[in-house]
């Protein structure tokens, strides 16, 4: 019996991510990520027995990385509006890192209406309660607009996730290159966090 072998293990992962991201689900193929990874398709199968198990275990692995520093900011004793600079931020820069996420989410939200009980445990589900409280707060102290929070933390989230969603169409349509759409993404981390807060800012 071959030995389970982490640092292959995390090999196949890298490899399954990168073809995922630029093939997808469907298009994908196990022995394209044999390939990718340097090894054999019996070894790639021997890990993970199907193309599908494959994707759910680098799905989880990128959710487990990236929702519980999300959950660190909505968490974080900060101000309102230093909150949402660190959220926009932060979060752009874990879209750049993870540009297929997105894209992965929506394709498993396609395939499986029970994507949220399957993949957000309790350890990493978002948790943006304190968040919504404190938006709460500040809108009743008058520091800013009468807002739904709910409401403010969605426009929040798709103004940095939408671009990388529709990464393609808008390099299409605009006929910018990936290294400018890189450096708008880049502008992105300053640009939305300023719109979302003056949107937000009592009237003079």
């Amino acid at each position: 019996m071959v030995k389970v072998d982490k640092s292959t293990e995390k090999t196949i992962l890298e490899a399954a991510k990168r073809v995922f991201h630029e093939r997808g689900l469907a298009g994908a193929r196990m022995q394209q990520i044999a390939d990718e990874a340097g090894i054999n398709k019996a070894l790639l199968h021997y890990y993970f027995r199907s193309k599908d198990q494959l994707f759910k275990a680098v799905f989880a692995a990128a959710l487990a990385t990236v929702i519980p520093q999300i959950n660190e900011i909505f968490d974080a004793d900060l101000p309102l509006f230093e909150k949402i600079r660190t959220f926009a931020d932060r979060y752009t820069i874990l879209l750049m890192q993870n540009p297929y996420l997105p894209g992965f989410i929506i394709q498993e939200i396609n395939n499986n209406p029970n994507f949220a009980n399957d993949y957000l445990t309790s350890e990493i589900r978002p948790n943006p309660e304190k968040l919504l409280v404190q938006i709460r707060k500040e809108a009743e102290a008058g520091n800013i607009i009468a807002v739904n929070p709910l409401q403010l933390v969605i426009s929040l989230l798709g103004l940095c996730v939408f671009p990388f969603i529709a990464a393609e169409m808008i390099k299409g349509v605009t006929g910018v290159t990936s290294e400018q759409f890189n450096r708008l993404m880049e502008e992105r981390r300053k640009y939305v966090p300023e719109f979302v807060i003056n949107a937000i800012k009592p009237r003079p």
